[in-house]
């Protein structure tokens, strides 16, 4: 029996911050995935390797993890003032699914690099030496992002001394900005409260901020769910019955946010929201093996996403945690003491990240500016990724 031969797409291994991804220009794509559909799905997902009941992506370029289990892809923005059109695919590891219902502030980084090596940057706006500001339009939140990417002989620079926790080897570091990074359509905190107290069956009643910028997330006090917020992956990750009340939690959550109609929606809403807990700086031993004091950090943060805890902060992550700790009376911001200006450094699994922000209120209503912080990207490999043909 004759077998077709695989397709052949140009494609690029890319890491950014803390994840992994598959970058792809959008014009490189076979014509018929070049348009959201179930053949771009299906595409994408057997480009990772998913769904994989044996969780290895043995068969794929994923990493069976939700920090290596990414697509992204590219085009020339025909939005004025940007260069780039950013689209990201969160992909399921053990089920036929991506979610495109939020970015992912870690692959954010690598865009910028991307974006010139493929000319959707204008030549004219990359100096010889120096740093080029890439406009980025993220396609998913419909927001606005720039990246400071350093240039040496006309090229990205890659290689640098920017150590970043939760990333072996040091790189170039990229400045990231995410401008108003609250929800676009909708209210930053969806309840309208800074706080809110909600019943979760099987639970109990808990505290929570919920919040949208960067992504929308809810976060917790570590204390009133068991934890001291110190924890690593092995101390939750395999325990499922914990998973399973951490996804009750975040299901509830996001009915309570406005984000799903009825409870089994959460289950094609992995991606968003997101949830986190919190607790005051104390000083713990990092995956890598180094002491986090509490001098150096204001609070511990510890963020699940895809349903197992975060190695260690998603950038999105981190843009919430910057925004809800300059606002007084949110867990974020009673966590760190009550006394946060312009910039908090939390601890988190791998170590510590600082990032930025400043809020201001308009009347009843918080607005951010933008936050900052600093990420590295680096490309791992690039040529033709190879697939079998694709059906809808």
């Amino acid at each position: 029996m004759a077998f077709a031969p695989q397709l052949k797409i140009p494609a690029t291994y890319m890491r950014g911050g803390t994840s992994k991804g598959v970058f792809f220009h959008l014009l490189d794509l076979p014509v018929k995935a070049q348009r959201a559909g179930n053949y771009r799905d299906n595409l994408l997902l057997r480009v990772i390797g998913s769904p994989d009941p044996y969780q290895k992506h043995t068969d794929g370029m994923g990493g069976a993890t939700s920090s290596t289990s990414k697509t992204v892809i590219l085009a020339k923005s025909d939005k004025a003032g940007y260069d780039v059109d950013y689209l990201f695919g969160q992909v399921a590891i053990d089920k036929a699914h991506i979610d495109w219902s939020g970015n992912c502030g870690n692959l954010t980084a690598a865009v910028g690099a991307f974006a010139i090596n493929n000319g959707l940057v204008e030549r004219a706006r990359i100096p010889q030496n120096g740093m080029v500001e890439v406009r980025i339009w993220q396609v998913n939140i419909q927001k606005a992002i720039i990246a400071h990417v350093p240039i040496t002989n006309g090229e990205v620079q890659e290689t640098g001394d920017f150590e970043l926790d939760g990333v072996t080897f040091p790189a170039a570091e990229v400045k990231i900005e995410f401008i108003d990074p609250a929800d676009a359509e909708g209210a930053m905190f969806p309840t309208g409260n800074v706080s809110d107290t909600f019943d979760v069956p099987g639970v109990g009643s808990l505290e929570a901020t919920f919040i949208n910028a960067g992504i929308p997330t809810i976060f917790v006090n570590a204390e009133a769910i068991g934890y001291k917020g110190t924890e690593l992956q092995d101390d939750i990750n395999g325990d499922a019955e914990a998973l399973a009340r951490f996804e009750t939690i975040r299901a509830h959550g996001a009915l309570q946010m406005g984000l799903i109609n009825d409870l089994g929606e959460a289950a094609t809403r992995q991606h968003t929201p997101k949830i986190a807990f919190v607790s005051p700086a104390t000083t713990y031993i990092a995956s890598s093996g180094k002491e986090v004091s509490a001098n150096d950090i204001d609070l511990c943060v510890r963020a699940l996403s895809m349903g197992k805890l975060h190695h260690a902060m998603m950038g999105t992550a981190a843009v919430a945690i910057a925004t809800a700790a300059v606002i007084p009376g949110t867990l974020v911001n009673q966590a760190a003491g009550g006394d946060v200006n312009e910039s908090v450094t939390f601890g988190h699994p791998s170590g510590t990240l600082q990032v930025g922000s400043a809020a201001m209120k308009d009347g009843d209503s918080w607005q951010v500016e933008k936050v900052i912080m600093s990420r590295s990207a680096r490309v791992l490999m690039e040529g033709q990724v190879r697939i079998p043909p694709i059906t809808d």
